[in-house]
This record gives C-alpha cells, structure tokens and sequence, in this order.
C-alpha cells in the first residue's frame, strides 16, 4: 500500500513548505512558526507510524527524504533571505545536503548505487536543524528576545551540520571504494 498514513504525512509535509515559505516572505513570522513546527514534528510522526504499524515502503523513504530537504533547506534560504539567520549556516545547510544528493546522483551513473540510511548524527543533525529554524521563527514572530540562545544553536547546528556531511561524506567514500573490490 504506497499511499498509508505515514506516506500521506509526509507528502502534507512538501505542502507545508510553499506555504511557509510565502508566509516568512510575507512577515507572517508566527503563522510561519506554526506551520513549520508541524511539518518539523510531522517527521518524527511519519517515521514512527510508519515502523510501528509496519508500513515502510520505498516510496516513503524517498518522499521522506524530499520532504526533509525541501523542508529544511527552503526554509534556511527564505530565513537568510529574511535576515532572520545568518548566510554561513545556510551555505552550510544546503552545501550538505548537495553534496548527499550528488553522491547518490553520482553512485548511481558509475552504477554502484548507494542505499539511504539516515546516520544517527543526521538525526541528530536534523533535530537541531529544525530546532534553531523554529526558535529563529519564533523569536522574529512573538518578539522573543533570544538572541544569545540563538546565536548559541546557530553555532551548534552548524558544527552538527559539518559533522553529518563529513559522516555521509566517509560513508560514501568507502561505499564507493568496495564498489572497485567487486568488479
């Protein structure tokens, strides 16, 4: 069954992301909080009906995938474009995620595909990713003065973001270098 609940889930979560991004582009700061904080909260729901009700499919893994990248890195572009986080994290945000997609572009036209598993620094990854995009939100919405916090989790989730893509980066690299041991 490719269209469960948890494939639906992820699918409203591509959605979300024109949506807040027209609402940050607008100044609709708070709505956009709202919206982003579901669509944050709605990959950790999809992925756990998903196991729990034993309804994984490749379908969802790749649409999860694109959610997670059309969600995050959409939202760093629009926040740096609002001024609302710096242009650094954002070069780092997307370059990662580049150069994932690219590895597994490029796996696959030297015909030694490579298998998506999220790394638990992803994960971990992911979680203060989408944790300093909502607080950056959420101090531009309801006027929250944190900016020591934010500049803190800035600095985090780059130093997490640079740790995920040098993990996939190495994991790519062996990958790769087996696939020469096989031919």
């Amino acid at each position: 069954m490719l269209m469960n609940l948890p494939n639906i889930i992820t699918v409203l979560r591509i959605f979300a992301v024109p949506v807040t991004v027209w609402l940050i582009l607008g100044g609709y700061y708070d709505w956009a909080f709202w919206i982003f904080l579901a669509a944050g909260a709605s990959d950790g729901v999809d992925g756990y009906l998903a196991r729990a009700w034993d309804q994984r499919t490749e379908l969802g893994a790749y649409l999860d995938a694109v959610a997670d990248k059309a969600l995050l890195v959409s939202i760093y572009v629009t926040l740096a474009i609002a001024g609302l986080i710096p242009i650094w994290l954002t070069i780092a945000v997307v370059s990662r995620d580049l150069m994932i997609v690219g590895a597994v572009i490029l796996s696959w036209l030297l015909d030694h595909p490579v298998t998506i598993r999220p790394l638990m620094i992803s994960k971990v990854n992911t979680v203060a990713q989408i944790a300093f995009a909502a607080l950056a939100l959420a101090t531009a919405g309801f006027g929250w003065a944190m900016t020591d916090i934010l500049k803190l989790l800035g600095y985090i989730t780059g130093i997490l973001t640079v740790l995920s893509a040098v993990a996939y980066l190495a994991a790519w690299m062996r990958h790769m270098a087996g696939a020469g041991e096989t031919e």
